[in-house]
């Protein structure tokens, strides 16, 4: 089981980088030439009166020619740069191999034996059977369901089903009873997919256990997240729990 990471990034482009050229070429277009804002001066007539100033009448000022800079239009302001996508949280990976103390709780279990060709379809009727039992009690679980292996070989496995109580039931069938569930130091895996797929999850925990070098009881325990009676079986979420010696 693997967890797979994405980070979603955004890419970041320049807004102002248009406007900016577009300034740029206006600034280079020369400004035509200023014209005169008055009128030429009237020539001096032939016999000025000696009252009457020989100088010339004073040039009028010509208007200040526009820099290139007022000419052209002013470029807009960039925007402020957007904000980097915000990245998605960060998911945890599955528990594999995590130590943990389970702790015993009161449940009713039934026992039952099964072949591995119809296993799964075996746990399912014993869950059926159970539930069936509190739903007419009307005892509400207090846990998860769960499989308890006590022995398996080559054709099939022993297991206890069980499911978490508060309150004893009764008038209990010949094959069912109330007991507690295993305890002590464990290790903890998580298997999500089919029951058919498990095999993949106990090889590898397998191998975590030689490569660690730990010695397991001869009991596994499976815990059903997710609903066995409802749940697709290619949508199941099991914690697997290894007792340690």
């Amino acid at each position: 089981m693997i967890g797979f990471r994405r980070l979603a990034l955004a890419a970041l482009i320049p807004a102002a980088a248009l406007s900016l050229g577009l300034s740029a070429t206006l600034a280079q277009t020369p400004s035509p030439a200023p014209s005169a804002s008055a009128s030429p001066s009237p020539a001096p007539s032939a016999a000025p009166s000696p009252a009457t100033s020989t100088s010339p009448a004073p040039a009028a000022t010509p208007s200040p020619a526009p820099s290139p800079a007022a000419s052209a239009s002013p470029s807009p302001a960039a925007p402020p740069p957007a904000a980097a996508a915000t990245p998605a949280p960060v998911q945890t990976a599955d528990p594999f191999g995590q130590e943990i103390t389970l702790e015993a709780k009161k449940v009713v279990m039934v026992k039952g034996t099964a072949n591995w060709d119809s296993a799964f379809d075996t746990l399912v009727d014993a869950f059926k059977a159970l539930n069936t039992l509190l739903d007419k009690q009307g005892i509400k679980p207090s846990g998860n369901p769960m499989i308890v292996y006590t022995s398996t070989d080559d054709t099939g496995f022993t297991f206890f089903a069980e499911i978490p109580v508060e309150q004893d039931p009764k008038n209990l069938p010949k094959d069912m009873s109330i007991g507690k569930s295993p305890e002590g130091k464990a290790l903890k895996f998580v298997h999500r997919g089919s029951y058919d797929n498990m095999d993949n999850t106990y090889e590898a925990i397998t191998n975590h256990l030689d490569d660690k070098k730990l010695e397991a009881k001869d009991t596994f325990i499976e815990e059903y997240l997710t609903d066995p009676l409802k749940t697709a079986e290619d949508k199941l979420v099991i914690n697997v729990f290894v007792p340690l010696k």
